[in-house]
């Protein structure tokens, strides 16, 4: 059964800024292009269109995460993780995060998800687990690079993103499976 945690309420409050998607919304239903094949289900493993605008003047760049706090472990599940996205950039489009990265603008980095791959890694909750959460989060940093190694983990970007993060912009759709 899935939870309510919400992660992002243990950390200091941040102004926030507007996140919005042609292919995700607040609340609703992910699209199967946005779920998992690696489990068998059907999915097209395809990261969705971002774009955002209204954060601080002094953002120096940008970092883009997608979590889901109600998967079945102790520690939740990532599902994306991208940083050093120039300040300059306000938009993604659907697929910037496939493999290889070829769709991610100059400079930025993608860090491997939680089953080990580096890109975007669609929905793909258990059967009869209930709902789940997949919190997308575009955050403005306050400066132009972050000091993270390629083996590092979300976990640590996580971290690295506490003390570095201006405000923060979030979309949340769900996933239920049948029991």
């Amino acid at each position: 059964m899935a939870n309510l945690f919400d992660p992002y309420r243990t950390l200091p409050p941040v102004p926030t800024f507007t996140l919005r998607s042609t292919d995700i919304a607040d609340g609703e239903t992910l699209p199967v292009a946005q779920r998992s094949e690696l489990f068998g289900g059907a999915g097209g493993d395809r990261s969705p269109h971002l774009a955002w605008h209204g954060h601080p003047a002094g953002t120096r760049s940008f970092a883009v995460t997608c979590y889901d706090p109600d998967a079945p472990t102790v520690s939740g599940f990532w599902h994306w993780a991208v940083h050093d996205i120039p300040a300059t950039v306000h938009e993604l489009p659907a697929g910037a995060g496939d493999p290889g990265g070829e769709s991610l603008p100059d400079g930025a980095r993608t860090l491997a998800n939680d089953a080990g791959r580096r890109g975007f890694l669609g929905a793909a909750p258990p059967p009869g687990h209930g709902r789940h959460r997949y919190i997308f989060v575009v955050h403005a940093l306050d400066v132009p690079t972050l000091d993270i190694t390629p083996e590092a983990t979300p976990a640590w970007l996580g971290f690295q993103l506490f003390g570095h993060t201006l405000a923060r912009a979030m979309l949340t759709p769900v996933l239920a499976t049948p029991a």
